[in-house]
């Protein structure tokens, strides 16, 4: 079969996608391109979202076993709109991978995947690692910050349903903190080098680049935040401070104004020790992290509320 990628068109993509269990149009759009990257990711081989002879083969012979997620053809079981307008994705874990709570949520935490910029490969590693249940809630896609490319800018999506809980903080003075915490990974690599080089030693795009004003983390160069990762991370926030009641004027906004935004992202013992609620940073409390970075346009949105 004849190789296929994003644009291809034709009754071989017809084929592609009854084998993938999607809307066989014949054209190889977004939609497409997920549903390959979500079987190249369930059986372990070369994850380009391109369909060449060994997808081509495995496919005649492994069905995939997870549903695909095809946007265009989203129907109202795969996504939710909140009251702000935020039209938000089902791709959940297995049940298996995150665990059951019913208690209050007094705490969301902003986080960083310090990887690439799909949201539903994020999920997908969080359901093959042998790490226990590690996930956060929610993850927003991102731009890549090699190319430039925005196909998962703004996408956010629900990893379980809201009464669910991952351990997404590590080890912290408070276990009670996990437990009573929501976090949303945003997709970022994370800081560059003084080349712009990310820590895999690949070149950030010169438009995905940020310098700072002063240093975080020792770091001056990060990758910037999109204007829609901004956005959409303002519109989770309050679907969430609507939803459970958590006050995001507590935590990093005041550690803004008392600090300073580099300071504020910073390790902070009372957050630690799970003394302080509202919103937070994982920086707030591991010392070691290198996440979530102090972005002057997401320190625009913080302040806002």
């Amino acid at each position: 079969m004849q190789l296929l990628k994003k644009g291809s068109r034709g009754d071989s993509v017809k084929k592609l996608q009854q084998l993938l269990g999607i809307k066989a149009d014949g054209i190889f759009g977004s939609g497409t391109k997920k549903a390959v990257i979500r079987y190249q990711l369930e059986n372990d081989i070369k994850v380009d979202g391109i369909v060449g002879r060994n997808t081509w083969q495995l496919l005649q012979v492994v069905k995939p076993t997870l549903e695909a997620v095809d946007e265009d053809t989203d129907g109202e079981g795969q996504w939710f709109t909140t009251n702000f307008g935020q039209r938000i994705h089902k791709y959940y874990l297995g049940q298996t991978e995150y665990l059951k709570k019913n208690v209050k949520n007094e705490y969301m935490f902003l986080h960083h995947t310090a990887g690439g910029s799909n949201p539903y490969a994020c999920i997908d590693y969080w359901g093959r690692d042998k790490r226990g249940r590690v996930a956060t809630e929610f993850v927003l896609g991102g731009e890549n910050y090699r190319t430039g490319d925005d196909e998962y800018d703004g996408i956010m999506v629900q990893a379980f349903p809201e009464d669910g809980y991952g351990w997404h903080l590590g080890k912290v003075g408070s276990g009670y903190m996990n437990r009573h915490s929501i976090g949303l990974e945003i997709c970022s690599i994370g800081y560059l080098d003084d080349a712009h080089n990310s820590y895999v030693g690949k070149k950030a795009h010169p438009d995905q680049v940020i310098e700072l004003e002063k240093a975080f983390k020792g770091r001056q160069f990060w990758h910037k935040y999109s204007s829609k990762q901004v956005e959409q991370t303002h519109m989770l926030l309050k679907y969430i401070q609507e939803r459970d009641g958590i006050d995001m004027r507590i935590g990093l906004q005041q550690f803004i104004k008392k600090y300073g935004p580099i300071k504020a992202f910073e390790f902070q013992e009372d957050a630690y020790y799970g003394k302080i609620k509202g919103l937070l940073s994982h920086t707030n409390v591991r010392k070691g992290k290198m996440d979530i970075y102090p972005d002057p346009d997401m320190i625009d949105m913080i302040m806002s509320f």
